[in-house]
């Protein structure tokens, strides 16, 4: 989390706020009347994070779609700082340019090298701008395949860390083929030989999601968010405004105990007390061991077996209610229909 002056607050988290705010009036005075202030200080800290426990235990669908943005939040760069050593990135798509927006590279996660590929929104204005606030173009995605392949041949387990509103909407990504490049990524991702674990560690919206989410498993940290639509376009949609927001996303069904339900999702990984951005350390430890322990899992399975398990995994999603068909009648008038003779012309 970053330095106590830093620190960003969300509408719900004000009660915490007005916490620290007290927290550095008592710094303030201790360094002013050279008293020992620290029990107090640190009672207040213990409050901070009960404070933070009864918040994140009663949060609404909407909340969660608030916290999974909060601009403190660990980003895909930065789990992979946590989570392994040795990174490698790796730039381009061999085709038109670099895309800031998806990052990818070998690292190796406790001995076993892997392929991370993930979306990176930045940290600040300047690197959002330049990371495109982790939209994607064409290229970003043809980047993720090109990466994926890559593992593939050196038979390397990929990790995908998803962390989107979705692919870059543009008019110069629609002319390179957006749609064409998520759907050829899913048709790719469902093949690859080695192991594919995705990771929702944010937002996890439309094709933009799908294009790396395609995977033998597919988690979602706790306090992220997984759907077709973000609530605020999906409220422009049905009420021509964004003021339904909240009813959308409680509608919409995006949190990860409602995909967990769906059968959307594999798992749910829990984060640290009042969410990720309060200690990536520990973000990161929490997350390491389900990744670890899969790939081990999913090492044991023959190839050939866990495209066919993915495949099945993917093509049995969703559920439907089939009407049976009913019989047709004709509903004829009381008097039988009167026959017309037709007679033929002759066009001679």
């Amino acid at each position: 989390m970053p330095l106590d002056k830093n620190r960003q607050f969300l509408d719900f988290e004000k009660p915490i706020k007005e916490l620290f705010d007290e927290i550095e009036k008592l710094r303030q005075t201790a360094e002013k009347t050279k008293v020992d202030l620290s029990d107090s200080i640190n009672k207040l800290y213990d409050q901070v994070t009960e404070r933070r426990r009864d918040i994140t235990a009663h949060l609404t669908p909407w909340q969660k779609v608030q916290l999974s943005r909060h601009p403190d939040r660990p980003y895909t760069m930065k789990y992979i700082e946590k989570l392994s050593e040795n990174f490698i990135e790796l730039f381009g798509d061999r085709n038109v340019k670099d895309d800031k927006a998806m990052i990818g590279g070998f690292a190796q996660l406790e001995g076993e090298t892997v392929m991370f590929i993930g979306q990176q929104k930045g940290t600040n204005t300047k690197m959002r701008q330049m990371r495109n606030f982790g939209m994607a173009n064409p290229e970003g995605y043809r980047k993720a395949l090109r990466l994926m392949r890559l593992a593939e041949k050196f038979n390397k387990p990929i990790i995908t860390l998803i962390d989107t509103p979705g692919a870059f909407p543009g008019m110069e990504a629609e002319e390179r083929g957006q749609g064409e490049a998520i759907a050829r990524n899913i048709y790719e991702m469902i093949r690859l030989q080695v192991p594919v674990i995705c990771v929702i560690i944010g937002e996890g919206a439309s094709g933009g999601a799908l294009g790396i989410g395609v995977g033998d498993r597919v988690f979602m940290l706790e306090n992220s968010w997984y759907s077709v639509i973000s609530p605020e376009n999906c409220s422009s949609i049905l009420w021509r405004s964004w003021d339904q927001k909240e009813k959308a996303a409680e509608e919409l069904r995006l949190t990860p105990d409602n995909m967990l339900g769906f059968g959307l999702i594999d798992g749910i990984i829990p984060e640290p007390i009042g969410g990720a951005h309060w200690d990536y350390n520990e973000a990161a430890a929490l997350l390491k061991p389900y990744l670890i322990q899969t790939i081990q899992e999913l090492k044991n399975i023959p190839s050939e077996q866990r495209i066919n398990n993915r495949i099945d995994k993917f093509t049995k999603m969703g559920f439907w209610d089939e009407i049976p068909e009913q019989p047709e009648i004709i509903h004829y008038g009381e008097t039988e229909p009167e026959i017309i003779d037709i007679i033929p012309v002759n066009h001679e």
